[in-house]
């Protein structure tokens, strides 16, 4: 069976993970074909594993009514030249525009929200138009898959699928040998992993972290428009001497094998991954409640959750690991733990190819989880 996988930007993120993770895990299954608004980070993986890609020079992020239109053209055409059995959309713009295609030509699309264009705080530009074209493109999708039951609640709350299109299937990702000794130094070392973004709050953790009374390093690992504007506040507070701008970087297990306690200080995520690489390094988490970061951090025993925005409570728990060798070790040892038994890629690549053949009408012996199976499944969850 031949599959396509369409996101809206080839650069370093989560969801482009993702999709390299679905790429590696899935080629000896299916013949996959990647399709993106542009050459980067992703185009750069599906070159090394022999996976033919393709560019829509119109399929871009910022809203653009003609923009669109050509993108969705593009998919067409491309779609009826490729030819595959069944179309995996990702993110928001590809999402909406893959799957009005992807009906035209009459194939199945399976679409990835990884987290909702309505979410909070999110541009009220897509709040205001998004909704209304994510119930039309509900309307032709086989599957839609979220990432958290979190994303699943704030769906079915909006109406925008019937229970039984949304299916929860985690994040995963592969297992490697890098691990943490989050007791070993004396001088622990922060790290947080992310772009620098209106969705990411490192000005936040900067806040959190330079009036610490004990000794620690930080170091933040990501590019992205906000970036100089964090560093201008870190000089402002003269703290550079503490703190390290790494960059994009590609050895993230490496970076966090050398690190002690991992932070996300963001406004809303759909299941973040760099958490899950924390996880499977061997390292507390102390992160934002928002949205599914709860449903990866057992707070209390892999890490510590903050209620969104609370820079007072973030600084507590951090000076609460920082002076406690034991207890990160311990939490990082939970982390692990939790990380092999439910978030592993081979859990979500099982579930992920059952819903492909399911979206052909091929039914496999690797069924994903019956919605029935899930204490959420056909009912809207009140808020968390």
């Amino acid at each position: 069976m031949k599959a396509l996988l369409l996101i809206t930007r080839a650069e370093l993120g989560g969801g482009q993970t993702h999709v390299a993770d679905l790429l590696r895990g899935m080629r000896d299954e299916f013949e996959l074909e990647l399709a993106t608004g542009d050459e980067g980070y992703l185009t750069e993986i599906a070159d090394q594993i022999g996976i033919p890609w393709h560019v829509l020079p119109d399929l871009v992020q910022p809203i653009s009514p003609v923009r669109d239109l050509k993108a969705l053209h593009q998919c067409l055409r491309l779609f009826r030249q490729v030819k595959p059995d069944v179309v995996h959309a990702h993110t928001s713009k590809a999402g909406i525009i893959g799957r009005l295609a992807a009906s035209l030509a009459e194939i199945p699309c399976i679409f990835t929200a990884h987290t909702w264009c309505f979410a909070e705080r999110t541009s009220w530009k897509w709040r205001a138009i998004g909704t209304p074209l994510e119930k039309l493109a509900a309307r032709v999708s086989a599957r839609i898959i979220t990432v958290s039951d979190a994303n699943r609640d704030l769906a079915l709350r909006r109406r925008i699928a019937t229970p039984e299109t949304l299916i929860t299937v985690h994040n995963g990702i592969p297992d490697c040998p890098h691990r943490a000794t989050p007791d070993s130094h004396t001088v622990p070392t922060i790290v947080m992993v992310a772009r620098f973004s209106q969705q990411k709050a490192q000005s936040m953790l900067v806040d959190a972290v330079h009036s610490l009374p004990v000794p620690f390093r930080l170091a933040f690992v990501g590019d992205g428009p906000l970036r100089e504007a964090v560093e201008r506040q870190v000089d402002a507070l003269g703290a550079r001497d503490k703190v390290d701008f790494l960059g994009q970087r590609l050895d993230i297990p490496e970076i966090l094998a050398s690190a002690d306690i991992f932070a996300l200080f963001t406004r809303w995520e759909g299941f973040p991954i760099s958490i899950l690489e924390a996880m499977r390094a061997g390292l507390p988490v102390v992160a934002s409640d928002v949205n599914g970061v709860h449903e990866a951090v057992a707070d209390g025993q892999t890490g510590f959750l903050i209620p969104p925005g609370d820079v007072g409570l973030f600084r507590e728990r951090l000076t609460q690991l920082l002076v406690d060798a034991k207890l990160r070790l311990r939490m990082g040892l939970a982390g692990r733990r939790r990380f092999q038994r439910e978030f592993t890629a081979e859990s979500m690549i099982r579930k992920t190819s059952a819903l492909y053949w399911e979206a052909v009408g091929i039914q496999t012996s690797s069924k994903p989880l019956l919605l029935s199976e899930s204490p959420i499944a056909g009912t809207a969850a009140t808020d968390r």
